[in-house]
């Protein structure tokens, strides 16, 4: 299986936003690759600044 297939999707169930593994969110703090699970648990949503707990995991 290749690795890359492995990575999940999280959604901000109050505004949409979409966290993805691959590709995290560097401008946030979060380095690409970083796993839902090693988000630090004091992130915020950057688009509405929900919390980790407010988030989904999705398939795309």
């Amino acid at each position: 299986m290749d690795s890359t297939s492995s990575f999940k999707t999280y959604l901000c169930l109050i505004c949409g936003y979409i966290y993805d593994e691959e590709m995290g969110a560097p401008e946030d703090g979060v380095p690409a690759g970083t796993r839902w699970t090693d988000v630090p648990l004091n992130w915020v949503c950057p688009e509405c600044g929900a919390r980790k707990e407010d988030f989904e995991l999705i398939e795309i």
